[in-house]
């Protein structure tokens, strides 16, 4: 029984020690107390955050404040490491959700992205200083707090942005924000976008900069443009790193702790802001991760155990008996083909789905460059000279999926009960999903169950081996899984490093978004080959697979679309 129990005992060990640890960071210690709240936004919408409130803040001694935004397809768990670090120095923050992302109601960029609503709320608690509040944004979170500063002028003392640009993509912004800080990385992917020059490094001599800063010449990092005290100073940082690190390095989160701590009264004391903690919150979130993947092929083993799903219980007979050329060409198309039309079934984008039912464009891409993918298998399947047998249940395969994903959702909701995290490293993030999410996720899981079924199909048929250990035929999915992906980021960002271009320049966001499908791809071959050689059946995998990354997409990226609301223009899907 504890062979039987072992790895879904290690998933659930891994779960609670990992989960405590990132607890225990982002409350300092239980000197802060982190909320999950709902407020008020305009336009009659539920907005949504995160809110650490120090011990120390009080009715009787309110603490400066901070309002604080992620950027565009993230939540508000992306803005932890500023949280964690701004709070346990005695700050209050509030990390929301933008409008169309996370639990927060309506579509991307409504309601000037939420900010506007969030700083308000901030403002009506009564821990907080009012006349010493500050704003923080990345990528397009700089939407939400530039709308704030354009709504109160006086609302505020000074801001950050973080990899963000003053009226991106016209957003509202006020003409001279007061007491602004630059954090721009050296490798930023968008610096075109953001500031209209070809590389990160070049920020400097941003015209667009310069006469923000209101001189000339180029802008001296770290030299203090204009007097905090009439508002009017400015700061530029220009660290050597790239945009997703803006929100995940000690160089992108020290200045924004720092200038706050010049910059709003009474917490200029505290630790240096280059003594940094959070990184052990994502350790333990991480750890988390590892542990609900553990925790799904538990479940499954448990399942095949009992009288219900024994049906399934029927150990694989792959037809190949050894690698030979054969096996390493199915290998290498495995790996290969998804990371070859990555880019260009990206493209397409909007091409086939009614915004109606599937109103994530983000999603919408990711299944042109799935379904693409399976029809190419599918096509090349046609050829497979070796045919293995397979012993598909699908009922049962069905009812042990949705258990199998059930138990892991039922983890993340108890541990954002009592830990207030969830399961996440840097870009890889799973949340829950809100209210709306469910009737959104529906339309989605079916498509990438057509997805699935191909692809666990095509993994077992090709690259199962007779008598192959369990270690190396769960290793040979992930890597054909995988290994394509890694090449991808691989050589985007080692060319990147080298130049300050990406090798397909063009293409910032969705290089971003590809990093986290190395580790998800891994996953999913990994339980692709788990299943089949538990089942002889590639029916289960597909399903699990379907699922979770349908969960997955549905609540980490963003909506467009709402019955009331008018669709911005496309090119808002082109910041981060």
């Amino acid at each position: 029984m504890l062979r039987t129990c072992g790895f879904f005992l290690l998933g659930l060990a891994l779960i609670l020690g990992g989960s405590f640890l990132a607890h225990r960071v982002q409350t300092a210690g239980g000197q802060v107390e982190v909320r999950d709240v709902r407020f008020a936004g305009d336009g009659g919408l539920v907005q949504s955050g995160l809110l650490y409130v120090p011990k120390s803040a009080t009715a009787l001694d309110p603490a400066p404040a901070v309002l604080a935004s992620h950027g565009y397809i993230n939540t508000r768990e992306m803005q932890s490491p500023f949280a964690i670090e701004l709070a346990r120095r005695g700050f209050v923050v509030l990390a929301m959700d933008m409008t169309g992302h996370g639990r927060s109601q309506g579509g991307v960029a409504q309601a000037d992205f939420g900010g506007p609503a969030a700083l308000r709320y901030l403002q009506g608690l009564p821990f907080v200083d009012r006349e010493n509040i500050g704003l923080e944004g990345h990528s397009m979170g700089g939407g939400p707090i530039l709308a704030a500063a354009v709504a109160q002028p006086d609302g505020y003392r000074s801001i950050v942005l973080e990899g963000s640009t003053p009226g991106l993509l016209g957003a509202k912004a006020p003409e001279s924000p007061r007491n602004l800080a630059v954090v721009f990385g050296g490798y930023d992917e968008f610096a075109e976008l953001m500031w209209q020059v070809p590389k990160g490094s070049d920020v400097e001599r941003s015209p667009r900069l310069m006469a923000l800063f209101g001189t000339t010449a180029p802008v001296v990092e770290g030299r203090v443009y204009g007097a905090i005290a009439d508002g009017r100073a400015r700061v530029l940082h220009n660290p050597p790193i790239t945009h997703p690190w803006e929100h995940f390095s000690k160089a992108g989160v020290a200045p924004a702790v720092a200038w706050f701590q010049q910059t709003l009264d009474g917490e200029a004391a505290g630790p240096p802001a280059g003594e940094q903690v959070w990184l052990w919150k994502e350790v333990g979130t991480g750890i988390a991760f590892v542990g609900f993947a553990w925790l799904l092929l538990g479940t499954f083993e448990i399942l095949l155990r009992t009288p219900l799903f024994a049906g399934l219980n029927r150990p694989a007979e792959p037809v190949a008996a050894r690698r030979d050329g054969r096996w390493w060409l199915a290998f290498a198309l495995t790996a290969l083909i998804p990371a070859l039309t990555y880019y260009p079934a990206m493209k397409l984008g909007q091409v086939f789905f009614p915004m109606r039912l599937f109103p994530q464009w983000i999603q919408n891409q990711l299944l042109v460059w799935a379904l693409a993918n399976g029809l190419i298998f599918l096509v090349l399947g046609r050829f497979r000279k070796r045919k293995p047998v397979f012993v598909n249940r699908w009922l049962l395969s069905a009812g042990a999926a949705l258990v199998t994903v059930g138990v892991g959702y039922l983890s993340l909701v108890a541990v954002e009960a009592v830990f207030q995290t969830d399961y996440r490293f840097w870009v890889l993030g799973l949340p829950t999903l809100g209210a709306e999410d469910w009737a959104t996720l529906v339309p989605y899981v079916v498509l990438w169950t057509l997805f699935f079924l191909v692809a666990i199909r095509g993994l077992a048929a090709d690259l199962a081996v007779r008598g192959e250990g369990f270690l190396s035929q769960v290793t040979t999915g992930k890597l054909a899984m995988s290994l394509g992906f890694l090449a991808l980021v691989g050589v985007q960002y080692a060319t990147l490093f080298a130049t300050g271009f990406l090798a397909t320049p063009s293409e910032p966001l969705n290089t971003i978004v590809a990093i986290q499908f190395v580790p998800l791809l891994a996953l999913v071959g990994a339980i692709g080959a788990w299943t089949y050689r538990r089942t002889s059946s590639y029916v289960p995998g597909a399903l699990i697979c379907a699922l979770v990354i349908g969960w997955y997409v549905t609540a980490g990226t963003a909506t467009h679309w709402t019955p009331d609301f008018k669709l911005p223009q496309p090119a808002a899907s082109r910041s981060r």
